[in-house]
Parts: structure tokens; sequence; C-alpha cells
């Protein structure tokens, strides 16, 4: 079956580079392992997690699976940051996935559409409050999941720091965050890249950074016109 995100025969727009794929290869790869071991690690007292860890050798072996992956997580976050920095220095940060207030117009008119009240729904342009909604999620929770994650790591130097109720209030809170991280991407994320009708079945923009004229139509008609609107431009 086709994927309508990527047509040989149409045209393609960049969408994101190479260090962005990178980035969310790295993410993908150290959250699926983080979930993993960290749901084994929670459900660990339940005989179908204790025969399922023999797949790692020993507890003690998952454990470093999942500190292996909580540092690529950290690795991923800081060459986010350094990425950001450099474009900002180049001048090429838009800050496109910042919230504004048209992603609450975007939502008002989604759900007047949902609902029946309208017959068209909002027209995004790079990014619409779906993806920001991903993004946001994502880098809120990273850096609670890195301060809990090291206090619970390094227990001893926490508590020659922080009294008692804050290395208590940190396991409860990376659990909590974990569960909230594991919601979001299994419920928000997988639903907006594999089950919109754009992407059935999955959107490719995170293994070949493009997509075609067709998706960019239906999903950023905003950020294709404003592309066009550049490319007349360098003409002229």
């Amino acid at each position: 079956m086709d994927n309508p995100v990527e047509h040989k025969s149409e045209r393609l727009y960049d969408r994101w580079d190479i260090h962005q794929r990178i980035q969310h290869w790295f993410m993908v790869l150290s959250f699926t392992l983080l979930t993993v071991t960290g749901l084994m690690m929670h459900f660990a007292y339940t005989g179908w997690v204790q025969k399922a860890a023999q797949i790692f050798g020993s507890f003690e072996n998952l454990f470093l699976v999942h500190l292996t992956a909580a540092v690529l997580m950290m690795i991923n976050a800081f060459y986010h940051l350094i990425y950001l920095i450099v474009l900002a220095f180049q001048g090429k940060l838009r800050g496109s996935m910042l919230p504004r207030i048209q992603d609450a117009k975007d939502i008002i008119a989604n759900l007047r559409l949902f609902l029946g009240f309208a017959k068209e729904g909002p027209r995004f342009s790079k990014y619409s409050y779906k993806e920001k909604v991903d993004y946001l999620a994502e880098y809120w929770g990273t850096p609670v999941m890195i301060v809990t994650g090291l206090i619970l790591w390094f227990p001893h130097v926490a508590a020659n720091i922080f009294p008692r109720q804050v290395i208590d209030s940190a396991h409860v809170i990376h659990q909590g965050e974990a569960l909230l991280a594991i919601l979001v991407i299994f419920i928000w994320h997988i639903y907006s890249v594999h089950f919109t009708p754009s992407f059935f079945p999955m959107n490719q923009v995170w293994l070949t950074g493009r997509l075609s004229r067709e998706v960019m139509e239906e999903e950023y008609p905003l950020e294709l016109a404003r592309l066009e609107e550049e490319e007349k431009d360098h003409e002229r």
C-alpha cells in the first residue's frame, strides 16, 4: 500500500534535518528501553515479569539496561539543547514548537469540526498543537526524569544535599512522570503519527525527513504557502 507521506513522483519538502532525525532515533531507542525496563522493575513482584526478566539474565542486568538508556536520554537532551543554541546563533531558530494563542484557536476550531458545528478544521503552519503537546510533554518530562532519576541513582549523595522528604518525593515523581509519558506516547503520539489518515500506517518524516506536497497541503497548508512564498522571493 502506498504511503501518502512520500511519493517518488511527487515533489518532496524538507521538514526534519539529519540532526532532528538522529535526536528522534535516540529518543525512540532510549524511551522504549526505559519503558520496558521501568515497567518490569515496577512490577517485579509479579510472576510474568520474573519470567520475562530472564531475557536480561538477571534483574541486575535489567537495571543496568535501564541506567544505560537513561544516560542515552540525557545525552540526547544535551544534543537537542546544543542544536537549539546553534540554530539560534545562526538566526534559524523560529520557535515553531512554542505554544501560541493560535493553538488555542486551532483546538476550538477542531472541536467545532468534531462536534459538527463547522465544515472545515484549522489550517496548520509548521507544527500543529498536537505536535506541540508531544514536544512540550517530552521536554518538560525529560528534565524531571533526569533530576529525579539522578537522586534515585545516587541516594547517598542526594541524602547529603536534600532532606529525606525530597528523596521520597523524587521516587513518587519519577514513577508518576514515567507513567504520564508512557500514556502520552502510546495514546496521543501513536495516534498522531500512525492512525491519522494522512500518515497511516506511519509518518516517515522521522526516517526520510521529508513530506510530500499532498501531505503538506492536507496537514500544513500555511507552512506550504510560506515555503512557496520564499521560493518566489528567491526567484525575483
